[in-house]
């Protein structure tokens, strides 16, 4: 997204134009060309992952590195409360989330986010209904929490889907982030379509596997053009398979089921991806630095300082300069 600040019209003689969220120039080969062309029309990148800022200036565009968008989730479950840089977490309400949707105490729940895109919804969850299908026998008192994205179009499909679902199944509706964060905590496990929602689990400390199929041209192509190996964000900022992931043909119910029952069953591999979440969470915040710089010229506290309040007090600061 870009925008410009037009604040102090007269001194700049025109507009300073900001771009939010760097080009993932670490995914792709020759992905750094893209960051030269940026530097002919944009005065400075607000930059969502610890790596991008350093790798921006080097090629000749003023960047900062201002936190990930994830982390709003966190200003909006403590505010009112008293927390630190170190609770980069959220923990739902189990006990009310079972309460609510009557769950024995020997319910398996696992939750499933199967994407945000009607074409990608369709795609994934006929593979995710087999997995289940096939995961049924295996876990006693199996249920299934359907995540809905807030799209109206997902929203129809999966009210049809649903009637067929293998096991029973509980929609979550998009939007309603405390009741999504309660279904996290009173799950075991979790199975997400690659995207946000990775980092989304990260924040709630849930284990899970990372599916992802996309059309066959589309897989060939990432296949070719991608220089990095992993595709879901936590394995790509800790450059480890933390997290498994089930990719483009290697995509299938059989495969799915299989990192799941391990999953589920491996207390070892579930505190692996608890750790790494940790770790990971660190990363994706700014510095404590640029934390104490807010606090002491703009009285903001954590969990105040969201990125999105430090990417506004990064644009004010260069307006005024």
């Amino acid at each position: 997204m870009i925008f410009a600040a037009r604040y102090g019209w007269q001194e700049l003689n025109g507009p300073l134009h900001f771009h939010y969220v760097a080009p993932s120039f670490w995914a792709w080969k020759g992905g750094e060309a893209r960051l030269k062309g940026l530097a002919n029309f944009v005065d400075h990148i607000l930059c969502i992952l610890p790596n991008e800022e350093a790798v921006c200036k080097l090629n000749g565009l003023d960047a900062t590195f201002v936190g990930h968008p994830v982390l709003e989730d966190i200003f909006e479950f403590n505010l009112g409360k008293q927390a630190s840089l170190h609770d980069l977490k959220i923990e739902g309400n189990s006990e009310d989330f079972r309460r609510k949707y009557a769950l024995s105490s020997g319910a398996a729940v696992i939750s499933l986010l199967p994407g945000s895109r009607l074409q990608e919804v369709i795609r994934m969850l006929s593979i995710f209904a087999h997995t289940f299908d096939q995961l049924k026998d295996s876990i006693p008192e199996l249920i299934t929490v359907i995540h809905v994205a807030p799209n109206q179009h997902v929203e129809n499909y999966i009210d049809g889907v649903i009637r067929k679902w293998p096991v029973p199944a509980i929609l979550i509706p998009g939007g309603h982030q405390h009741l999504k964060y309660d279904a996290f905590s009173a799950s075991r496990i979790a199975l997400c379509t690659s995207g946000t929602v990775a980092m989304e689990l990260q924040l709630a400390r849930l284990p899970c596997v990372v599916a992802y199929r996309a059309h066959i041209l589309t897989e060939w192509y990432i296949q070719y053009k991608a220089k990095i190996p992993y595709i879901s964000l936590p394995n790509i900022l800790t450059d480890s398979a933390i997290i498994p992931e089930a990719l483009f043909q290697a995509c299938t119910p059989t495969n799915l089921a299989s990192l799941l029952m391990k999953l589920m069953h491996n207390k070892g591999l579930q505190e692996e991806q608890i750790v790494a979440a940790e770790n990971v969470m660190k990363l994706l915040f700014p510095s404590e630095r640029i934390v104490n710089n807010l606090e002491e010229q703009m009285g903001w506290k954590f969990p105040n300082c969201t990125p999105s309040m430090i990417a506004a007090s990064t644009i004010l600061s260069h307006v005024k300069s």
